[in-house]
């Protein structure tokens, strides 16, 4: 058997398909390797397409993108096949209904607004950290403690601010995070998600293509198609101001919203975490020179 060759261009369900299918080891799938050298990482495609019940013909093609509109119960066969968990498997629909499109709508950016009653609630979750974020992680808006735990995050203009650009490219974000290797696959997986079914969106293109420039390990992970995130759970920070803090967190969507979410951190009160948040909220509230909106982009950054 020869190895298989990469098809270039596509579509986002074609190269979904292909990233899982490197991803199942034969043994995963119930399958018997026979002697010899084995090229192909993961499934060849001869395999996957007799798991799912397709031809092999009819698989290539939409690997290929010349197949566009595979039925329902192929899609829940390949999922099957790929052992795809229920939001892979959901986004593996969203592709499928992207891929049938003819005349997709030219992207617009989504807008920054933020509504009166979101900063109230800010204020509000005080002195717990929360973060407004856009649909790409852009740092939006934060009360006190949350700009302040993303330790340095301030020094940036307000435009480059934003999460998995911190996370990737600060170099406090490596000491910060506890566990920085699930906190940057996190970002990728939420990122990758929006890729698939909104791939021109320009807020997209303009941060993915940086961070594939400049970090490796974003290179490394956005290429493996992980499309798993985080929504609760808790995160351990070593805060360079205030210490350890190990922290609950939730995100929400925010109705209405061109896929705004807040994200807030918090602490049982009368814990030494809960403290450690009060102290987080006063060093934020201290003044310093706040850049506006409009100024220019630091080319350091």
């Amino acid at each position: 058997m020869t190895r298989e060759q990469p098809t270039g261009g596509g579509t986002e369900l074609g190269r979904f398909l292909r990233a899982r299918r490197a991803r199942i080891t034969p043994a995963e799938a119930g399958l018997t390797v026979g002697p010899g050298l084995r090229r192909t990482p993961g499934l060849r495609r001869e395999e996957l397409a007799t798991l799912a019940g397709v031809s092999v013909s009819y698989y290539t093609r939409l690997e290929r993108g010349q197949e566009t509109r595979p039925s329902p119960s192929v899609v829940d066969a390949l999922a099957h096949a790929l052992r795809l968990v229920e939001n892979e498997h959901d986004h593996l629909r969203s592709l499928v209904v992207l891929a049938a499109r003819t005349a997709p709508e030219p992207p617009t950016p989504p807008s920054r607004t933020i509504r009166p009653g979101v900063k109230l609630l800010l204020e509000t979750l005080r002195p717990n950290p929360t973060h407004l974020v856009s649909r790409t992680n852009d740092l939006l808006a934060a009360n006190p403690s949350g700009l302040a735990l993303l330790a340095g995050i301030e020094e940036w203009p307000n435009r480059r601010r934003n999460i998995a650009r911190y996370v990737f490219l600060h170099p406090t974000a490596r000491t910060l995070f506890h566990d920085w290797a699930a906190q940057v696959r996190g970002c990728v997986a939420r990122l990758r998600a929006l890729a698939g079914t909104d791939p021109d969106a320009p807020d997209l293109t303009q941060l993915a293509g940086e961070l594939l420039l400049k970090s490796p390990e974003f290179a490394r992970l956005w290429e493996s198609y992980d499309v798993n995130g985080h929504f609760h759970g808790r995160k351990i920070f070593h805060h360079p101001e205030v210490g350890d803090l190990n922290l609950g967190y939730q995100t929400m969507e925010l109705e209405g919203t061109p896929g705004q979410r807040l994200i807030t951190y918090y602490a049982q009160p009368g814990t030494a975490d809960y403290d450690a948040l009060v102290l987080l909220d006063l060093l934020g509230s201290q003044p310093t020179p706040h850049l506006r909106q409009d100024e220019p982009r630091s080319p350091s950054a």
